[in-house]
């Protein structure tokens, strides 16, 4: 009885070792076709990608190792990606192309509206005297050219205009003389006498009228060379003035100059004739449009930006002298340039890189060099052409899967080599060797 038991003992241990191999068997070859029949080459780890497994395995934490198929990986370009369409749609893929365009960068900084140095106006006196009459005394006011100042009284422009009478009046003895040196000398006295007139700016209305009436005026008048507005008055009437002082500034305001502190970074792009476009809280919804008119050859020692000068027209006085303005200077306009939107770049350290639409779901990532950046725009000098389609919005989630095919790819690539060699791959447990 006992010799039957263990008889049947051994019978039903063999069987067990039978069916358990068979099962087991059973169980590797399947572990090498996955879902709708897809070959699986390998299973991955989660959390390293550099530790696989020829059979399905848990890691560390209990996390189920994640198969690679044979047919995701097949690519011929490195980092290719494929995307299910319901994937690109949840994940709000967009896309554009590349176009050629002019385009320009745009330095945008604080100006401060100031007069016009060529158009500034400092009137002095010729000769000493006293104020008498002042006809322009408030600053702000408005002159036009020849305007009348103010009146001067000088003891040397009476004198002068006695000379000058005496002239007349010696060349109207003897301009009949039968001697022609006497004639000559006669002229050349009234010449002379009239030109020191003009000198002391005396006008020609006021010397005129001394030719005519043949009396002597005992004020001068200072006019205005040019017409602006006054900005300065140095003397009231009464007041003793040489030709040191200055009696009135003035300038011309139908034309401005804006000044604007340019960082060095932007420096490179700013260039001269530039155009420039200026907005004024004082003047909502108004562009004034000007040029770049001279770049200051020094920096400013405690911001270390250098000075940048514009020309403006005002016709309308709506920029007033000592304003804060936002200035946008459009600088560098390059022609036929490929242009994309800035959001498309991919910028990491190894340099830029955009995706392109091979296919529809399938994805390129294309390492590219940028150029300028203006109004969301960026010129892109190599690695793409005008047409190719590429992606704007959520490239940050389709580079990640881009650089996981790419490990993998080279990941394949190293086992290969090494079964190629009789070494076998990495396998769970591993990397806790």
């Amino acid at each position: 009885m006992s010799k039957a038991k263990l008889v049947i003992g051994i019978l039903m241990l063999a069987i067990g070792v039978g069916v358990g191999y068979q099962l087991s068997s059973n169980n590797i070859e399947q572990g090498n076709v996955g879902e709708q029949g897809r070959e699986i080459l390998f299973y991955r780890n989660s959390m390293n990608p550099e530790v696989t497994s020829p059979v399905p395995a848990k890691d560390n934490m209990g996390m189920d190792y994640v198969p690679v198929y044979a047919d995701g990986e097949q690519s011929d370009v490195a980092g290719m990606v494929k995307i299910d369409p319901v994937v690109v749609q949840n994940i709000g893929v967009r896309t554009a192309f590349a176009k050629k365009m002019a385009l320009g960068r745009t330095v945008r900084a604080v100006g401060l509206v100031s007069f016009n140095e060529e158009r500034m106006v400092r009137i002095h006196p010729k000769v000493e005297g006293w104020v008498e009459n002042v006809r322009v005394d408030k600053t702000g006011e408005l002159v036009k050219k020849d305007d009348i100042l103010l009146t001067i009284y000088s003891p040397k422009l009476v004198s002068t205009q006695q000379e000058y009478l005496l002239a007349l009046s010696n060349l109207a003895a003897l301009e009949k003389s039968p001697f022609e040196q006497i004639r000559t000398g006669a002229q050349e006295l009234v010449k002379s006498s009239r030109e020191r007139l003009g000198f002391l700016d005396v006008p020609e209305h006021q010397i005129k009228a001394l030719e005519r009436t043949k009396k002597i005026k005992k004020g001068l008048h200072i006019h205005t060379s040019t017409a602006g507005t006054v900005i300065n008055i140095g003397a009231r009437q009464g007041q003793f003035v040489t030709p040191k002082t200055e009696l009135y500034m003035l300038v011309d305001l139908n034309q401005v100059w804006v000044y604007a502190d340019v960082y060095e970074y932007e420096l490179p792009w700013v260039k001269l004739e530039d155009e420039v476009e200026m907005t004024l809280a004082s003047a909502p919804g108004r562009r004034f449009t000007g040029i770049v008119s001279y770049i200051y050859p020094y920096a400013e020692p405690k911001t270390r930006t250098t000075k940048v000068r514009m020309v403006f027209d005002n016709a309308e006085l709506l920029l007033r002298p000592d304003m804060f303005a936002d200035v946008s200077i459009k600088a560098s306009v390059r022609k036929d340039s490929i242009v994309v939107p800035a959001g498309a770049v991919v910028r990491s350290g190894g340099g830029a890189q955009i995706f392109v639409v091979r296919e529809p779901d399938k994805f390129e990532p294309r390492k590219v060099k940028v150029g300028i950046e203006s109004d969301g725009q960026v010129s892109i000098l190599s690695g793409i052409q005008e047409g190719d389609e590429v992606v704007t919005s959520a490239q940050f989630l389709v580079d990640s899967e881009s650089k996981l095919r790419e490990a993998t790819s080279k990941m394949l690539s190293n086992i290969k080599q090494k079964n190629q060699k009789g070494k076998s791959p990495i396998v769970a447990g591993d990397m806790n060797d």
